[in-house]
């Protein structure tokens, strides 16, 4: 016999997760390594920059005619390896490993087809909100 409230306390548990991931802010790289013209609209005209970061978004309002509340960029193992797929630089060779990428000092991500998997990190001084 299945206790009645299993369901509901895992769609409850489910659900404050997802409340979690979105609440969090995202990095400062996440955020300034974002082209203007590569935002996409994560918030509505008027937000301010406290409510577009409670939702785990970007906010930056010094470009005019784009999003001001945007998706950030997917967040990496390391800072220093989070930036848009345009702005790789290759570091390997096609097949490295992520051991022999990191042999190398270099950042490793195969999530996206034709774009270097091994390339090298940027520094994080340039990073602000």
């Amino acid at each position: 016999m299945r206790p009645r409230g299993t369901p509901l306390l895992a769609v409850v548990l489910v659900l404050g997760l997802c409340a979690l991931v979105e609440g969090q802010k995202p990095s400062a790289c996440q955020c300034s390594r974002m082209t203007p013209e590569n935002r996409k609209n994560c918030g509505f005209p008027g937000i301010t920059s406290d409510e577009c970061f409670d939702n785990g978004c970007c906010f930056d309002s010094s470009v005019g005619g784009v999003p001001w509340c945007f998706h950030p960029l997917p967040n990496q193992a390391e800072e220093q390896c989070v930036m848009e797929v345009s702005a790789r630089k290759n570091c390997g060779f096609p097949g490295i490993s992520p051991e022999e990428c990191a042999s190398r000092k270099c950042c490793f991500s195969d999530l996206v087809f034709e774009v270097p998997w091994c390339f090298f990190p940027q520094s994080v001084e340039d990073c602000h909100y």
